[in-house]
């Protein structure tokens, strides 16, 4: 039988993220495990889920406790994985983030000082 533990390869079985793909990366009780996808792979963000709501796989890849995000991509790619965890959107999203950090703030413009009235 397949065992919720750190590396682990789950299915997310409900939730909005349903159907998505995360990997457990830390266990915090029993009942419960933090998951992360990350994000701009899988489309499931870092958080806690109960386990009966996660369906195991058979692939485990070797991340630490706790791993970033960073870590994680580079664990799918070298399982050579990262294509069968991807869906439909994570290109957008990565192009979405990539373009928030490459982008200044717009700074508002300044308010023009009131003009004063000439005195006669």
């Amino acid at each position: 039988m397949v065992a919720i533990e750190i590396g682990r390869v789950c299915k997310k079985l409900s939730g909005r993220e349903a159907g998505r793909f995360c990997v457990v990366i830390d266990l915090i009780d029993e009942g419960y495990c933090s998951v992360t996808g990350p994000k701009t792979l899988t489309g499931v963000k870092r958080r806690q889920c109960n386990i009966l709501h996660l369906e195991p796989t058979e692939t485990v890849i070797e991340i630490k406790k706790g791993a970033s995000d960073e870590e994680v991509v580079k664990a799918y790619e070298k399982a050579g994985i990262e294509k069968k965890v991807k869906f439909d959107g994570a290109e957008k999203m990565r192009e979405a983030a990539g373009e928030a950090a490459e982008k200044p703030k717009a700074e508002k413009p300044k308010k023009a000082a009131p003009k004063k009235k000439k005195e006669e």
